[in-house]
């Protein structure tokens, strides 16, 4: 049975129009009722229809994004120039972080399809696309950025980073080295998949043998890298792919640590998430893929405002490239190149 605004409202303790000025914010609510009501709304999973006018007085001229990291600088820059793009057009932005977390991220979707904001940026965490639709209002604008799914009903901004890693692992085979491996993110995610793919597709194009034990996993969030690390150099990896900026970071820390020289002991391959001195300080030691997240946030932002002022807008798809990088060749850490 579908829950109502009435079944909010009895859990919540409150009158029906206090839950509808709580969502639409037309009205003084103190923040005490503010945090009863939508505790009912995350407890009872109610979500009100999009369509239905007699909750939706007018736009709210703000948007929500739904981050799986807020610490990553990849996420933080992103969130960034979002927000300076929507500033720009009289928009307002808020955040919610799930941490990677699937249930925090189905609870931050209900809350802020509740009413609160007028369109989604979202950066899920999920591998199912029927559970993350499931949670969206029907005709609720909605941008996917950075991970996508299968089925094309939302549009998305994302990056393809498939060349970068195959010319990458085919530079690396030029120069020597017959034991490669690669530490990927969370393998649930689009942007995980791509990246395993493009590896594996240029291993055996290069004619080496598929290791899938050179294949490692973190969680694309803070002190995961490291093990993998260990894992690959015990089973002799002469060269290491790792496709996030975060754990690029801590594996050049780690390996700076036990007196790994890089270019050296082994090479290895960094993903450029965001603009930093730390990766200047090792810019003629390794192969770079830099990442163009300002591009990525500014389009995000572009891409829902349209759904949002003109809600019959099509489905699209934007696809930035990131740049392959190797470290003899001179590098540009300005904004331009990511």
């Amino acid at each position: 049975m579908k829950v109502t605004i009435s079944d909010v409202a009895k859990l919540a303790g409150v009158s029906t129009a206090t839950v509808s000025h709580t969502i639409n914010n037309t009205r003084y609510v103190s923040s005490e009722t503010k945090d009863k009501v939508f505790a009912a709304i995350a407890q009872l999973g109610y979500t009100p229809d999009a369509s239905a006018r007699s909750f939706r007085t007018g736009k709210k001229k703000t948007i929500g994004f739904i981050v799986p990291d807020i610490s990553n600088k990849f996420f933080a820059t992103m969130i960034e120039s979002v927000e300076t793009y929507l500033s720009g057009k009289g928009y307002h932005l808020i955040v919610a972080n799930t941490k990677e977390d699937i249930v925090r991220e189905e609870t931050n979707i209900r809350l802020l399809t509740a009413g609160l904001v007028d369109g989604l940026l979202l950066a899920s965490t999920m591998d199912n696309f029927q559970q993350l639709d499931a949670l969206i209002p029907p005709g609720f604008p909605v941008v996917l950025v950075d991970r996508v799914f299968d089925v094309k009903k939302y549009a998305s901004v994302c990056v393809s980073n498939f060349q970068p890693i195959y010319r990458s692992v085919c530079r690396l085979v030029g120069k020597g080295d017959r034991r490669i491996g690669i530490i990927g993110g969370l393998p649930r995610l689009s942007t995980t998949k791509e990246r395993i793919s493009a590896y594996q597709q240029a291993i055996v194009d290069c004619g080496l043998p598929p290791e899938e034990t050179f294949i490692r996993y973190g969680d694309s969030m803070e002190n995961s890298a490291c093990g993998c690390l260990d894992d690959l150099m015990e089973q002799g990896c002469d060269a290491v792919i790792v496709t996030n900026g975060l754990m690029a970071s801590e594996a050049i820390t780690y390996l700076h640590r036990r007196g790994v020289h890089l270019s050296k002991d082994i090479d290895l391959v960094s993903f450029v998430d965001y603009e930093s001195d730390f990766y200047e300080l090792y810019a003629n030691q390794i192969d770079s893929i830099i990442q163009p997240v300002d591009a990525l946030g500014s389009a995000a932002g572009e891409e829902i405002l349209k759904r949002v002022e003109n809600p019959d807008t099509p489905i699209f798809e934007k696809v930035l490239t990131s740049t392959y990088k190797p470290y003899d060749q001179p590098r540009s850490w300005n904004h331009s190149d990511r």
